[in-house]
């Protein structure tokens, strides 16, 4: 039998590469030109990198052989997870590995900020003795306003209190139980903003967290504020931050990460002693090196010898007979998961899962896990997966109530109902599968319908009477808002009804609102899926 080979294409520990040496032949081969990576990718099983390598379209296709590729680290930006899925290539990462590492330096960061320990430091060394010029601020007793509670950002808010802080929290996809276990009072984004002595953030960059901090929120926080980043640029509007600092409209920050790294030319390097900048260290320790670089090595020699791997980004390695069989039902349970968790807020309480008819015969674990997925990937992006969605939502709290009857269905193959309890309310949606992949929404609250699962749909909760239809459409013209198809579901005539909407285009912002006052309008709610 042929040993697999392994490409180490950046610099990793030395304990990861005895790891795989007892699997495979390892060739570590550093800061390859990409046409040099195309070329010898086809003779590799696997491929082990951090984020100095950029494994593109053209490397995956070119690597016939490969299996897995691993990330050690969290991000797999640097990766085309979509390729590599196609490809039937498992993408893992260590999400966990720098999760000590990353909280450490966002604490120091708020040490060393509150002390003005780097200016100090450097007055020290220059001959000087300052003490009066820095005098600083102790945080105990000191309100800190975590935006993100996941592993990082949980473990930074169990470190404050310890010292004393005062904790307070943004996360819209985190329960009131978990929260409370943290000992943290959740808020909302503005009010975190307003009572907060320290802000730390530890949340993805998306489109809905770029430039959370700007000009507008930094004028509604205290003047004396401390704001700390070490999670992802792009998050603070840099040129706002740095203005605010300037004119002393708020007392600190201390940023790790930057809108474009290296970080180069920036007003952010020209303030002073209230400003504290480092180079891209959250992961950066001698433990967290060796963590990522075991975990990621230990997934790749399971998944070389056939065994799964614990951290896939994609699909998971599952046996590929039952994925094969499994995988339009999982398409179905993670559109619907996505569905039901935008409709019920991104605080979700519950969920329940029902296979009913032919579908409550089949293995309910994976279709479960897959709703789980879809409902957490608004929250989490692509660092949710087959492999940790129980665990994401068992640490968010989230109940989840798992129930088969295969007496009820109107379709072949049976049907699938989710019911999510959340802070929107309760909602649920069903649905079902049309041959052998094709997904319809066959029910929303109880209201029969029957589309196709789109990019863009609105939803809205009415009286079933006349010029309805029309108002709504009028006013999405006024937006220049395209209708691709329109649906209503009703139980009876002229008594309450749901008007589905699938559309070309985003809804632009505040739109919903003025949906909501159109007469006979009830409630409006907007999905979106990839």
């Amino acid at each position: 039998m042929t040993m697999a080979k392994v490409l180490v294409s950046d610099p990793i520990d030395q304990a990861g590469i005895e790891i795989l040496s007892q699997v495979a032949q390892v060739d570590v081969e550093t800061k390859l030109p990409l046409e040099e990576l195309v070329k010898i990718i086809p003779e590799y099983d696997a491929l082990m990198l951090r984020s100095g390598t950029k494994v593109t379209k053209e490397v995956i296709e070119a690597g016939k052989s490969l299996k897995i590729i691993g990330r050690a680290g969290v991000g797999v930006d640097n990766i085309d997870v979509a390729a590599a899925t196609r490809q039937g290539i498992v993408v893992v990462n260590s999400p966990e590995g720098n999760t000590i590492a990353a909280a450490e330096h966002a604490l120091a960061m708020i040490l060393s900020l509150s002390r003005q320990i780097p200016a100090a430091n450097q007055s020290v060394k220059a001959g000087k003795w300052e003490r009066k010029k820095f005098i600083g601020n102790e945080v105990y007793k000191k309100t800190l306003g975590v935006v993100g509670l996941g592993k990082i950002g949980a473990h930074v808010a169990t470190v404050a209190r310890a010292m004393g802080m005062k904790l307070i929290a943004y996360d819209p996809f985190v329960s009131n139980e978990r929260a409370e276990r943290l000992h943290c009072r959740l808020v909302d984004l503005d009010l975190l903003f307003q009572e907060s002595d320290y802000i730390t953030l530890h949340i993805p960059k998306t489109t809905e967290t770029a430039n959370l901090i700007n000009a507008e929120s930094l004028a509604t926080m205290k003047p004396t504020v401390r704001i700390v980043n070490c999670a992802r640029g792009g998050i603070i509007d840099e040129s706002a931050i740095a203005e605010a600092l300037k004119e002393n409209k708020i007392g600190g920050a201390a940023l790790d990460v930057y809108a474009n790294e290296p970080l180069g030319e920036s007003p952010l390097t020209e303030l002073g002693p209230n400003t504290v900048l480092t180079p891209h260290l959250g992961a950066s320790t001698e433990e967290a090196q060796v963590n990522v670089a075991v975990d990621v090595a230990e997934q790749i020699r399971d998944v070389l010898l056939g065994l799964p791997a614990r951290s896939a980004v994609n699909i998971p390695g599952l046996n590929p007979d039952v994925m094969e069989k499994m995988r339009p039902y999982l398409s179905l349970a993670e559109t619907l998961g996505n569905m039901v968790g935008q409709l019920a807020g991104g605080r979700i309480e519950q969920l329940t899962v029902r296979l009913q008819g032919e579908l409550a015969s089949q293995d309910s674990q994976p279709i479960v896990i897959g709703a789980l997925k879809g409902l957490l990937s608004q929250a989490l992006r692509e660092r949710v997966n087959y492999v940790n969605a129980s665990i994401e939502a068992e640490e968010r709290g989230i109940r989840v109530i798992e129930t088969k009857d295969a007496s009820d269905s109107d379709y072949s193959g049976g049907s699938l109902y989710l019911e999510a309890e959340g802070s929107k309310g309760k909602h649920s949606v069903m649905g079902a599968l049309l041959g052998d992949s094709e997904i319809r929404i066959t029910n929303l609250d109880d209201f029969p319908i029957n589309v196709p699962p789109a990019g863009y749909m609105l939803f809205t909760l009415h009286r079933d009477m006349p010029g309805i239809i029309g108002n709504i459409g009028s006013l999405l013209g006024s937006y220049n808002v395209n209708i691709a198809s329109m649906q209503v579901g009703r139980k009876i005539v002229r008594g309450d009804a749901v008007m589905v909407l699938s559309l070309d285009d985003p809804l632009p912002e505040g739109i919903l609102d003025e949906i909501t006052k159109v007469s006979g309008i009830t409630d409006a709610y907007t999905v979106k899926l990839s």
